[in-house]
């Protein structure tokens, strides 16, 4: 895997706890440990917030606010994690605009993009697609640059 830094999507993350998809949570907790191992993973305030609310509100086996409590202190704690400002938020309705991104999408984009990191691990774009220097992979069909 690669040494560079990847912004992780909320859907890596999510997948790492999703029962009902066995074959995408398993290869969700490799990308994960295998990023946490080498410190290339990279977090967002936006992608912490989002994963909080779905492992407590739409995963088919949804964990208690105390569980997912847990497991987001865990990220905080053990992972590089990134802020949203009012300069990404700008930048996500230019994204909006030009791009015709929805407009989450468009802030990890943004978030990705003010915080030079070239690649985002994420299903919800076309997988290799490129935006302004940012380059969207999909880890669920295919391997990554400099994956093991």
């Amino acid at each position: 895997m690669r040494d560079d830094p990847l912004l992780v999507d909320t859907n890596i993350l999510v997948y790492a706890y999703d029962r009902s998809e066995p074959a995408k949570q398993s290869r969700a907790r490799t990308i994960l440990s295998r990023l946490q191992r080498l410190g290339a993973g990279v977090l967002s305030t936006q992608v912490l917030v989002e994963f909080f609310s779905a492992i407590t509100r739409k995963l088919t086996e949804r964990m208690t606010a105390q569980e997912g409590y847990a497991h987001l202190r865990e990220y905080a704690r053990s992972w590089k994690v990134v802020s949203v400002t009012p300069e990404i938020v700008l930048e996500s309705g230019r994204g909006v605009a030009e791009y015709q991104l929805p407009i989450y999408d468009a802030q990890l984009w943004a978030t990705a993009k003010q915080n030079d990191i070239s690649v985002v691990l994420s299903e919800d774009f076309s997988h290799g697609a490129r935006i302004e220097g940012v380059k969207f992979l999909n880890p669920f069909i295919a391997t990554f640059p400099g994956e093991e």
